[in-house]
């Protein structure tokens, strides 16, 4: 998925432990792409209570139509249409556990996925030079996109896309966005990039070997190999080029790389780590940072030279610290998720010849969705969090976290185990 590329939705679902979705379960956090020429726009529409599909599907065609798709691509992709019930089963499920960093990454940057990512840009490394000409992103970075969205297109999906995203708009939870991508989808069937049997991909209809959403692929594809199309599916020239275009668009600084890990001084300030997933709470320079006593992981002093820059702790204080660049923003575009981000540029600086982060592994215990819901629940009890406990700790509740910790002497970095848990449900009187 890309910000319009929603395919890790529900496989990060509680991950950083907030998350958005991206290719195979995004969600519509993503750009939306153009539709028609002189089209009309689109408007929001939820599928009312009690339509039966062939009525929706009636409807979606004429609408189809009037937007300026051919009447010959609407029949053929709606030809014999019925909803995918495989498709609203995982979009209605939700994660029982949340995920742990360490769990993530290991999974994630297999020493395995490092080696054929290498292999990988070897045998292209002239597409990937000219690439970083033409678009100024290192072909480190696009490998690393390539191999965590697909494992470097052998994981694309089986699922028909028109089918899945029309399921997804006929069902209605986000109608509206879903019939949007529809729509999309069946404009790139018209340009002729993709015939329908073969515009498949994830379930959440994240397409291809980067997994972009339709309207992702509308905006940002590129026919690389000149043959006339825009195949993500099936060209990796294409599908590499069509990252590259998308992150120069979100304005990736090809002098600057994603961040990096770095080494905190004992007794730090914890307070000074973004908990927000865009990792903007708190921005300094290289030199501030450095006065206050941070320096890279192997001990040595932090460039002068590098800019504006934010501290993240994804697994808390006693994990790994990472200072991140605005290139570690544009990823978030791509899936918004700390930990996606962050797997992204480690994948790419271990394809670049970076050694294995320094932080020692920590064996913290997944949580349970009951978990966060009883945390939330003790943190409205102390008045410290607003809202109705939903079981998904966003950037809201690791907000009243720090709040609690600083109140209770602990180092207030955000960070969510079972030990805070206990501590909030017995200052709360609820444990």
């Amino acid at each position: 998925m890309t910000s319009s590329l929603m395919q890790h939705g529900a496989r990060m679902a509680l991950a950083s432990l907030p998350v958005l979705l991206i290719a195979a379960c995004q969600t519509p956090q993503q750009t939306g792409a153009p539709v028609a020429a002189n089209a009309p726009p689109a408007q929001p529409m939820e599928t009312p209570p009690d339509v039966a599909f062939p009525v929706w599907l009636e409807t979606a065609r004429q609408e189809a139509l009037r937007r300026g798709i051919s009447e010959a691509t609407v029949a053929q992709a709606f030809a014999g249409l019925t909803p995918n019930p495989r498709v609203v089963d995982l979009d209605g499920r939700q994660p029982e556990f949340s995920q742990t960093f360490w769990r993530y990454l290991d999974g994630a940057i297999s020493e395995a996925r490092v080696n054929r990512g290498r292999a990988l840009m070897q045998q292209n490394a002239g597409l990937l030079a000219g690439l970083e000409r033409t678009y100024g992103v290192p072909g480190r970075y696009l490998v690393a996109f390539w191999g965590m969205e697909t494992d470097f297109g052998r994981n694309t999906g089986d699922f028909s896309i028109v089918r899945s995203l029309a399921t997804l708009a006929y069902d209605g939870r986000r109608g509206a966005y879903f019939r949007g991508e529809m729509f999309d989808a069946l404009t790139i069937l018209d340009h002729g990039d993709i015939d329908n049997p073969h515009m498949v991909g994830s379930w959440a209809g994240a397409m291809g070997q980067v997994q972009f959403m339709p309207s992702a692929f509308l905006k940002y594809a590129v026919d690389q190999d000149g043959d006339g199309r825009k195949n993500i599916w099936t060209s990796v020239p294409d599908a590499l080029a069509s990252v590259a275009n998308y992150l120069k668009t979100l304005n990736w600084e090809g002098s600057r790389g994603w961040g990096g890990e770095v080494r905190l001084p004992a007794h730090f300030d914890a307070a000074l780590a973004s908990l927000d997933t865009d990792a903007t709470e708190t921005v300094k320079s290289a030199a501030q940072w450095s006065a206050l006593g941070i320096r890279r992981a192997d001990g040595s002093t932090l460039p002068a030279a590098d800019g504006p820059a934010a501290l993240i702790l994804p697994a808390g204080i006693a994990g790994p610290a990472f200072l991140v660049s605005g290139n570690y923003r544009v990823i978030l575009k791509y899936n918004r998720s700390t930990f996606y981000a962050v797997a992204v540029g480690y994948l790419a600086d271990r394809l670049g010849g970076a050694p294995p982060l320094s932080a020692q592994h920590q064996n913290s215990e997944p949580l349970k969705r009951d978990d966060i819901l009883a945390l939330q629940q003790g943190l409205a009890s102390l008045g410290l969090l607003p809202g109705t406990p939903d079981g998904v700790a966003g950037t809201a509740t690791r907000q009243a976290v720090r709040l609690f910790q600083k109140a209770n002497g602990l180092p207030p970095d955000g960070f969510i185990d079972l030990n805070l848990i206990a501590a909030v449900r017995a200052r709360s009187g609820n444990a």
